[in-house]
Protein backbone atom coordinates (compact mmCIF):
# COMPACT_ATOMS: atom_id res chain seq x y z
CA UNK A 1 0.00 0.00 0.00
CA UNK A 2 2.86 2.38 0.84
CA UNK A 3 4.39 1.75 -2.60
CA UNK A 4 1.05 2.58 -4.26
CA UNK A 5 0.88 5.87 -2.35
CA UNK A 6 4.43 6.76 -3.41
CA UNK A 7 3.64 5.97 -7.07
CA UNK A 8 0.49 8.10 -6.94
CA UNK A 9 2.33 11.01 -5.31
CA UNK A 10 5.12 10.73 -7.88
CA UNK A 11 2.69 10.86 -10.81
CA UNK A 12 0.81 13.75 -9.24
CA UNK A 13 3.89 15.82 -8.42
CA UNK A 14 5.55 15.21 -11.79
CA UNK A 15 2.29 15.78 -13.64
CA UNK A 16 1.43 19.02 -11.84
CA UNK A 17 2.96 20.92 -14.76
CA UNK A 18 0.40 19.28 -17.04
CA UNK A 19 -2.37 20.27 -14.65
CA UNK A 20 -1.24 23.88 -14.89
CA UNK A 21 -1.66 23.75 -18.65
CA UNK A 22 -4.91 21.77 -18.72
CA UNK A 23 -6.81 22.79 -15.59
CA UNK A 24 -5.01 26.08 -14.98
CA UNK A 25 -7.36 28.22 -17.11
CA UNK A 26 -10.38 26.74 -15.33
CA UNK A 27 -8.80 27.20 -11.90
CA UNK A 28 -7.88 30.80 -12.68
CA UNK A 29 -11.43 31.50 -13.90
CA UNK A 30 -12.91 30.78 -10.46
CA UNK A 31 -14.36 34.03 -9.03
CA UNK A 32 -12.11 34.32 -5.96
CA UNK A 33 -11.06 37.98 -6.20
CA UNK A 34 -13.96 39.30 -4.14
CA UNK A 35 -13.34 36.93 -1.24
CA UNK A 36 -11.26 37.59 1.84
CA UNK A 37 -7.82 35.99 2.11
CA UNK A 38 -9.17 33.28 4.42
CA UNK A 39 -12.16 32.72 2.15
CA UNK A 40 -9.93 32.34 -0.90
CA UNK A 41 -7.73 29.77 0.84
CA UNK A 42 -10.80 27.82 1.99
CA UNK A 43 -12.38 27.87 -1.48
CA UNK A 44 -9.13 26.81 -3.18
CA UNK A 45 -8.67 24.02 -0.63
CA UNK A 46 -12.22 22.73 -1.17
CA UNK A 47 -11.82 22.85 -4.95
CA UNK A 48 -8.65 20.75 -4.81
CA UNK A 49 -10.14 18.41 -2.20
CA UNK A 50 -13.08 17.82 -4.55
CA UNK A 51 -10.69 16.73 -7.32
CA UNK A 52 -8.90 14.37 -4.93
CA UNK A 53 -12.20 12.78 -3.84
CA UNK A 54 -13.14 12.09 -7.47
CA UNK A 55 -9.74 10.54 -8.13
CA UNK A 56 -10.08 8.35 -5.03
CA UNK A 57 -13.47 7.02 -6.16
CA UNK A 58 -12.12 6.37 -9.67
CA UNK A 59 -9.20 4.53 -8.09
CA UNK A 60 -11.54 2.25 -6.14
CA UNK A 61 -13.50 1.43 -9.30
CA UNK A 62 -10.50 0.73 -11.50
CA UNK A 63 -8.63 -1.02 -8.70
CA UNK A 64 -11.60 -3.41 -8.50
CA UNK A 65 -11.37 -4.00 -12.27
CA UNK A 66 -7.66 -4.71 -11.92
CA UNK A 67 -8.33 -7.09 -9.03
CA UNK A 68 -10.80 -9.13 -11.09
CA UNK A 69 -8.31 -9.32 -13.98
CA UNK A 70 -5.45 -10.35 -11.72
CA UNK A 71 -7.52 -13.10 -10.11
CA UNK A 72 -7.96 -14.66 -13.54
CA UNK A 73 -4.19 -14.59 -14.15
CA UNK A 74 -4.04 -11.81 -16.72
CA UNK A 75 -1.66 -9.48 -14.85
CA UNK A 76 1.07 -9.61 -17.51
CA UNK A 77 -1.34 -9.02 -20.39
CA UNK A 78 -3.03 -6.20 -18.46
CA UNK A 79 0.27 -4.43 -17.83
CA UNK A 80 1.29 -4.66 -21.52
CA UNK A 81 -2.15 -3.57 -22.76
CA UNK A 82 -2.26 -0.57 -20.39
CA UNK A 83 1.20 0.57 -21.46
CA UNK A 84 0.28 0.23 -25.13
CA UNK A 85 -2.98 2.19 -24.69
CA UNK A 86 -1.16 5.01 -22.88
CA UNK A 87 1.39 5.22 -25.70
CA UNK A 88 -1.43 5.35 -28.27
CA UNK A 89 -3.10 8.18 -26.36
CA UNK A 90 0.25 9.96 -26.09
CA UNK A 91 1.08 9.58 -29.80
CA UNK A 92 -2.32 10.15 -31.37
CA UNK A 93 -3.78 12.38 -28.65
CA UNK A 94 -6.78 14.38 -29.80
CA UNK A 95 -7.06 12.46 -33.09
CA UNK A 96 -7.73 9.26 -31.15
CA UNK A 97 -10.31 10.77 -28.80
CA UNK A 98 -11.99 12.58 -31.70
CA UNK A 99 -12.75 9.23 -33.29
CA UNK A 100 -14.24 7.80 -30.09
CA UNK A 101 -17.71 9.25 -29.86
CA UNK A 102 -18.53 8.47 -26.24
CA UNK A 103 -15.35 10.22 -25.02
CA UNK A 104 -16.32 13.36 -26.92
CA UNK A 105 -19.88 13.24 -25.62
CA UNK A 106 -18.70 12.68 -22.05
CA UNK A 107 -16.15 15.50 -22.34
CA UNK A 108 -18.78 17.91 -23.67
CA UNK A 109 -21.22 17.05 -20.88
CA UNK A 110 -18.57 17.65 -18.23
CA UNK A 111 -17.60 21.00 -19.79
CA UNK A 112 -21.29 22.01 -19.98
CA UNK A 113 -21.80 21.08 -16.31
CA UNK A 114 -18.69 23.02 -15.29
CA UNK A 115 -19.88 26.05 -17.25
CA UNK A 116 -23.21 25.96 -15.38
CA UNK A 117 -21.48 25.64 -12.00
CA UNK A 118 -19.14 28.55 -12.79
CA UNK A 119 -21.99 30.88 -13.75
CA UNK A 120 -24.24 30.03 -10.80
CA UNK A 121 -24.19 31.93 -7.51
CA UNK A 122 -21.36 30.59 -5.36
CA UNK A 123 -21.13 29.37 -1.79
CA UNK A 124 -18.34 27.47 -0.04
CA UNK A 125 -19.71 24.09 -1.13
CA UNK A 126 -19.82 25.23 -4.78
CA UNK A 127 -16.02 25.08 -5.07
CA UNK A 128 -15.95 21.55 -3.67
CA UNK A 129 -18.57 20.51 -6.25
CA UNK A 130 -16.63 22.20 -9.08
CA UNK A 131 -13.55 20.25 -8.00
CA UNK A 132 -15.47 16.96 -8.03
CA UNK A 133 -16.73 17.58 -11.58
CA UNK A 134 -13.32 18.86 -12.71
CA UNK A 135 -11.81 15.53 -11.64
CA UNK A 136 -13.93 13.80 -14.30
CA UNK A 137 -12.44 15.74 -17.22
CA UNK A 138 -10.67 13.36 -19.65
CA UNK A 139 -6.94 13.93 -19.33
CA UNK A 140 -3.82 11.99 -20.36
CA UNK A 141 -2.33 12.29 -16.89
CA UNK A 142 -5.50 10.97 -15.26
CA UNK A 143 -5.46 8.07 -17.73
CA UNK A 144 -1.94 7.24 -16.56
CA UNK A 145 -3.00 7.32 -12.91
CA UNK A 146 -6.06 5.17 -13.68
CA UNK A 147 -3.86 2.69 -15.54
CA UNK A 148 -1.57 2.52 -12.52
CA UNK A 149 -4.62 1.92 -10.29
CA UNK A 150 -5.66 -1.01 -12.49
CA UNK A 151 -2.09 -2.34 -12.35
CA UNK A 152 -2.23 -2.48 -8.52
CA UNK A 153 -4.76 -5.31 -8.76
CA UNK A 154 -6.30 -4.05 -5.52
CA UNK A 155 -9.44 -2.04 -4.71
CA UNK A 156 -7.91 -0.19 -1.76
CA UNK A 157 -4.52 0.02 -3.45
CA UNK A 158 -6.07 1.65 -6.52
CA UNK A 159 -8.06 4.07 -4.37
CA UNK A 160 -5.03 5.12 -2.31
CA UNK A 161 -2.87 5.50 -5.42
CA UNK A 162 -5.41 7.82 -7.07
CA UNK A 163 -5.98 9.76 -3.83
CA UNK A 164 -2.20 10.26 -3.49
CA UNK A 165 -2.13 11.33 -7.15
CA UNK A 166 -4.76 13.95 -6.41
CA UNK A 167 -2.88 15.27 -3.39
CA UNK A 168 0.34 15.26 -5.42
CA UNK A 169 -1.16 17.74 -7.88
CA UNK A 170 -2.38 20.10 -5.15
CA UNK A 171 0.79 22.05 -4.15
CA UNK A 172 1.48 23.44 -7.62
CA UNK A 173 -2.22 23.95 -8.40
CA UNK A 174 -2.68 25.73 -5.06
CA UNK A 175 0.26 28.01 -5.80
CA UNK A 176 -1.12 28.71 -9.27
CA UNK A 177 -4.53 29.67 -7.90
CA UNK A 178 -2.99 31.96 -5.28
CA UNK A 179 -0.40 33.65 -7.49
CA UNK A 180 -1.09 32.23 -10.95
CA UNK A 181 -1.76 35.57 -12.57
CA UNK A 182 1.93 36.34 -12.12
CA UNK A 183 2.94 33.21 -14.10
CA UNK A 184 2.93 33.86 -17.83
CA UNK A 185 1.15 31.62 -20.32
CA UNK A 186 4.49 30.90 -22.04
CA UNK A 187 5.97 29.52 -18.80
CA UNK A 188 2.92 27.34 -18.19
CA UNK A 189 3.13 25.93 -21.73
CA UNK A 190 6.82 25.09 -21.30
CA UNK A 191 6.00 23.22 -18.09
CA UNK A 192 3.23 21.32 -19.87
CA UNK A 193 5.61 20.07 -22.59
CA UNK A 194 7.65 18.12 -20.02
CA UNK A 195 4.78 15.81 -19.11
CA UNK A 196 4.52 13.66 -22.30
CA UNK A 197 8.11 12.50 -21.74
CA UNK A 198 7.27 11.38 -18.20
CA UNK A 199 4.05 9.66 -19.32
CA UNK A 200 5.88 7.87 -22.16
CA UNK A 201 8.57 6.54 -19.80
CA UNK A 202 5.90 5.24 -17.39
CA UNK A 203 4.04 3.51 -20.25
CA UNK A 204 7.24 1.82 -21.46
CA UNK A 205 7.96 0.63 -17.91
CA UNK A 206 4.49 -0.93 -17.72
CA UNK A 207 5.07 -2.80 -20.98
CA UNK A 208 8.49 -4.00 -19.80
CA UNK A 209 6.99 -5.15 -16.51
CA UNK A 210 4.33 -7.15 -18.33
CA UNK A 211 6.91 -8.83 -20.58
CA UNK A 212 8.61 -10.39 -17.54
CA UNK A 213 12.13 -10.30 -19.01
CA UNK A 214 13.79 -11.13 -15.71
CA UNK A 215 15.28 -7.64 -15.20
CA UNK A 216 15.19 -6.87 -11.44
CA UNK A 217 12.75 -4.10 -10.47
CA UNK A 218 12.17 -3.08 -14.12
CA UNK A 219 10.84 -6.32 -15.67
CA UNK A 220 10.84 -9.10 -13.07
CA UNK A 221 10.10 -12.65 -14.21
CA UNK A 222 6.63 -13.70 -13.11
CA UNK A 223 7.63 -17.35 -13.26
CA UNK A 224 10.55 -16.76 -10.91
CA UNK A 225 8.35 -14.70 -8.57
CA UNK A 226 5.72 -17.44 -8.44
CA UNK A 227 8.43 -20.06 -7.86
CA UNK A 228 9.81 -18.05 -4.95
CA UNK A 229 6.31 -17.66 -3.49
CA UNK A 230 5.72 -21.42 -3.72
CA UNK A 231 9.10 -22.16 -2.14
CA UNK A 232 8.38 -19.64 0.61
CA UNK A 233 4.98 -21.21 1.32
CA UNK A 234 6.49 -24.71 1.37
CA UNK A 235 9.26 -23.54 3.66
CA UNK A 236 6.77 -22.00 6.07
CA UNK A 237 4.61 -25.12 6.00
CA UNK A 238 7.65 -27.30 6.69
CA UNK A 239 8.74 -25.10 9.57
CA UNK A 240 5.27 -25.13 11.10
CA UNK A 241 5.07 -28.92 10.73
CA UNK A 242 8.48 -29.37 12.32
CA UNK A 243 7.50 -27.09 15.23
CA UNK A 244 4.21 -28.93 15.67
CA UNK A 245 5.97 -32.34 15.79
CA UNK A 246 8.23 -31.11 18.54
Amino acid sequence: MFANILIGLGIGLAGSFHCIGMCGPLALSLPLNNESRGGRILSISLYNLGRAVTYFLLGLIFGAIGNSLFLTGYQQAVSIAIGAVILMILIFGNKLSANIGFINRFHNKIKFLLARLLTQEKNVFSYFLIGIVNGLLPCGLVYLAIASAVATGSVLGGGLLMLAFGFGTIPLMFALMVAGRYVSLAVRQKMRRLVPVFVGVMACLMILRGLGLGIPYVSPSFAQSEKKEVQSCCSKAGTEGHTHNH
